[in-house]
């Protein structure tokens, strides 16, 4: 298979997974099931890309699996001609890292929600992230509980009015960029749902990365949570808020500048990162992006707030680290190879005790 080529370091790849020299289609990957979100979801432009995407990578159907948990993108497995399972509520990481581990020749992705990952899902999450399972998960973030009817998640906005806070919610939200890089994932990134070049480029990049791949999607929920990313869609004010990022690049946006790139730019502030005007600066200023650096990655999280005043979107981080399944099956042909186990002294332990009758 040839490397799917985006200009970042290149860490790995689909190892031991089977490809195909067969030409495939987004009609391969279509299932005979009918769609049944909400007109207006953002769930339909991500599976749109997907589906688009996932003939690129030249593994057949059968050697990829999509594992989900409870919500409206977990039905996510439905409406793709894979092998999937829609799972229980935030279990899919859990039941995903068994496939993973049990299954090299498999591709395995996870598809859950603000709701499923990150509250009753939180410590599966975090797990799956820190042992670098080579599996991919896809965030979608609504910022809304939608399947449930419009309670507020863990990464609802502070005063956010819902069924379930009519007041105004007093919880402090999840940045679950911020919480991926916490738990030292290798791979980070972030997309819109309706920039589909993006979207497209940080699967990519996610399917290429041998270890986990968090890649968070923000997209609308038009029933429970309308508008909840408009400011970043549209017009002059979503250039000037978003940030997206390129490995080796100088990290510039907003409206063109004389020399072609942002007029914005994302500089050194003490111990962590700032906005300024390029002109105001100086160029030399700029911060370069380097997806290596996790102190940097973990900065460019923190520029982005509830508001989405500054939204960074792209590859964060993409790094090198053993993968849990890897060392997992070594272990077990280890064992095979030496074949010195004794299952009786397995049972036992290593601490015996003679009673006396």
């Amino acid at each position: 298979m040839t490397a799917i080529d985006l200009g970042l370091p290149q860490l790995g790849g689909l190892d031991g997974v089977p490809t195909t020299d067969e030409k495939q289609t987004a009609k391969d990957f279509t299932s005979d099931q009918e769609v049944r979100w909400c007109p207006g979801c953002g769930d339909y432009a991500v599976l749109a890309a997907v589906r688009q995407f996932l003939p690129t990578l030249g593994i057949k159907r059968e050697n990829t699996v999509f594992v989900s948990g409870i919500g409206c993108s977990s039905r996510f497995p439905y409406y793709l001609n894979t092998y999937g399972m829609h799972s229980i509520h935030g279990r899919a990481p859990a039941i995903a890292t068994g496939l993973a581990v049990t299954r090299p020749d498999l591709s395995v992705w996870v598809v859950t929600g603000d709701g499923d990952a990150l509250s009753i899902g939180g410590n599966h999450l975090i797990h799956a992230l820190r042992r670098n399972v080579n599996l991919k998960i896809l965030l979608f973030n609504n910022r809304i509980y939608g399947l449930t009817k419009g309670q507020y998640s863990p990464t609802s906005e502070e005063g956010k009015v819902t069924k379930s806070t009519p007041m105004g919610s007093v919880d402090h939200p999840f940045n679950p960029i911020s919480v991926a890089l916490g738990a030292e994932a290798t791979f980070v990134g972030r997309a819109l749902d309706s920039d589909r070049k993006g979207l497209t480029e940080v699967l990519g990049a996610a399917a290429a990365h041998r270890g986990t791949a968090l890649v968070e999607i923000y997209q609308d929920c038009p029933i429970f949570n309308d508008g909840s990313f408009d400011v970043l869609r549209k017009g002059e004010e979503a250039t000037e808020r978003l940030i997206p990022v390129r490995h080796g690049e100088p990290i510039r946006f907003g409206p063109v500048a004389e020399d072609g790139l942002g007029s914005y730019a994302v500089v050194q502030e003490g111990f962590g990162l700032g906005v300024a005007k390029v002109d105001e600066v100086g160029a030399d200023k700029v911060v370069v992006h380097d997806a290596t650096d996790h102190n940097l990655a973990f900065a460019l999280s923190r520029l982005s707030d509830q508001n989405l005043t500054h939204t960074v979107t792209g590859i964060f981080r993409n790094a090198e680290r053993s993968t849990y399944d890897d060392a997992a099956r070594a272990q077990v042909d280890e064992a095979r190879r030496t074949r010195t186990a004794d299952l009786q002294a397995l049972i036992n332990g290593r601490d015996t005790w003679t009673v006396a009758g």
